[in-house]
């Protein structure tokens, strides 16, 4: 069974573009946040990862800066861009410990979770 992809259109109406390629991000491992049925976490924002937000992510149970070689996962550090669940992503803003984003490569489903509001605070990309 083929996996379907959602269109490839980002929160501002346009191209869905890369998020990152080191380390490879997206639910599908093609460096956008892409995102498809089969994605029930909605990995669809792409965020540049803070040091406070990896703390808080491991505090909450999603240790996502320990290297776990055998599913091919390099760990995170402050710096690296991610493709981070939405309502993850939400709920580090309403905790204040939410990372920056780029609003051309977090996918348009997100506003299914995320207000483009929200986003606009945290955008890097800000002239978007």
């Amino acid at each position: 069974m083929a996996i379907r992809i959602a269109p490839s259109v980002n929160v501002l109406g346009g191209t869905l573009a890369p998020c990152s390629h080191e380390p490879k991000t997206g639910f599908l491992r093609n460096g956008a946040c892409d995102t498809c049925a089969e994605d029930r976490g909605s990995h669809t924002v792409c965020a540049v990862m803070t040091a406070e937000f990896l703390a808080h992510s491991k505090y909450l149970g999603n240790d996502l800066s320990t290297p776990r070689p055998e599913f091919g996962f390099p760990g995170l550090k402050p710096g690296d861009q991610w493709c981070l669940c939405a309502g993850r992503f939400l709920q580090a803003h309403e905790e204040e410990v939410a990372p920056r984003v780029y609003l051309k490569s977090t996918h348009l489903r997100t506003l299914d979770v995320v207000p483009l509001e929200v986003l606009r605070q945290y955008a890097l990309d800000r002239g978007a």
